[in-house]
């Protein structure tokens, strides 16, 4: 029987990647897949996943209206339904994924962060973490050497911000990957900043 599996993480862990490697795996294997990603990120352009090494693919754009269950009904013959940003999705879609991989028998990956830099869950994160039937986390590392599971966002200059919208696209320009230690206890990240810069430069 279909799952549907939800991987975790905090920022920057690779779970673009890991998306587009899973996808390629079903399409060697002469499998069809279908990819999704939320409709607010562009940063690659519209409907467009892209990661930070480079790979990148085509998707499907949806919104905070968008059915999947009724989506679904245009195709037979589907093998793995793959999901980038996950955190964007509404309860709803998260029952309709359910929808899918128990009635029509479809795979479904969802790949999105379990929490924001206020450290509270997303909507999508939050049900899926409830109803999906694997969870998978995958790992990234604080500067300090220790498991990064948290979110901080910062300005220009490196300084955490604590408020503001849920949603604002970003990436190691605007959000780090930290231990709960350094989240609660830390503000100036200006010095990750700096090296994440070098090394884009480099």
């Amino acid at each position: 029987m279909a799952k549907l599996h939800f991987y975790y993480s905090a920022m920057n862990a690779g779970k673009s990647t890991t998306l587009l490697q899973a996808n390629y795996n079903y399409l060697e294997r002469g499998l069809t897949t279908l990819l999704f990603i939320p409709s607010v990120d562009k940063r690659a352009g519209e409907g467009v996943i892209s990661s930070r090494i480079g790979l990148k693919s085509i998707a499907f754009s949806f919104d905070r209206d968008f059915s999947f269950k009724e989506y679904m009904q245009n195709y037979k013959k589907i093998d793995c339904i793959l999901i980038d940003e996950a955190q964007f999705l509404t309860k709803e879609q998260v029952e309709q994924l359910c929808y899918v991989t128990d009635n029509l028998n479809i795979p479904v990956l969802a790949y999105g962060l379990r929490s924001d830099f206020k450290a509270e869950p997303f909507e999508g994160s939050q049900f899926l973490l409830i109803l999906a039937d694997q969870l998978i986390e995958i790992k990234t590392i604080c500067y300090c050497g220790k498991k990064a599971t948290m979110n901080v966002k910062v300005n220009h200059n490196g300084i955490a911000i604590r408020d503001g919208s849920q949603v604002e696209i970003g990436g190691n320009e605007k959000y780090i990957a930290v231990c709960r230690n350094h989240f609660y206890n830390q503000n100036d990240f200006s010095f990750i900043i700096n090296k994440q810069t070098s090394n884009e430069v480099l």
